[in-house]
């Protein structure tokens, strides 16, 4: 006896390399809220991290942004940081944590994860993948096999997204 429910195709996703610190993935914010508003449940968006060495508490943001995405507010916290780079800049690790704490997540936990470094493999593989494909700055975009670098330049990116991801939409009905 076959199953009559339908096979659901695998939902599309869009890898978005940023880093935390910088004020070019503040930038494109708009574009990623742009984009979940349009296409809600139909893309998965998935945090990559990128931490560039010229800030200093870039691979600290990427840990707790980790530890965001574990109690369940990533994109929250990841918003919540790159609006407040220049913060980041000034006080570093302390602002993580407050960041948490304004949100209602557990500080404690990411002031302890900060210090055992428990999803530093996570953000280390991110970036080794990210030089792997030819992340050389953030924001970088990757749907359906294309590499989109934002870092220069982000104009004309989120409507080229747009286009691939109707496309890839397409190719699934």
């Amino acid at each position: 006896m076959s199953d009559p429910s339908p096979v659901r195709p695998a939902v599309p996703v869009l890898d978005v390399w940023c880093e935390l610190q910088c004020p070019d993935c503040r930038g494109a914010l708009d574009d990623v809220r742009a984009l979940r508003a349009r296409y809600g449940d139909r893309l998965e968006l998935r945090l990559r991290h990128f931490p560039l060495e010229k800030h200093k508490h870039s691979f600290a943001a990427a840990q707790a942004a980790e530890e965001a995405l574990e109690q369940g507010k990533g994109w929250e916290y990841v918003e919540a940081v790159l609006g407040r780079v220049e913060e980041l800049d000034r006080q570093g690790e302390p602002l993580l944590v407050e960041v948490a704490r304004e949100l209602g997540l557990d500080a404690e936990e990411f002031d302890t994860a900060l210090i055992d470094g428990r999803h530093i493999l996570v953000v280390d593989a991110d970036q080794a993948e990210g030089k792997a494909i030819g992340v050389t700055g953030t924001p970088t975009y990757v749907i359906g096999g294309e590499r989109l670098d934002g870092s220069k330049d982000q104009d004309g990116l989120r409507e080229r997204i747009e286009e691939i991801m109707d496309g890839l939409l397409a190719g699934q009905e």
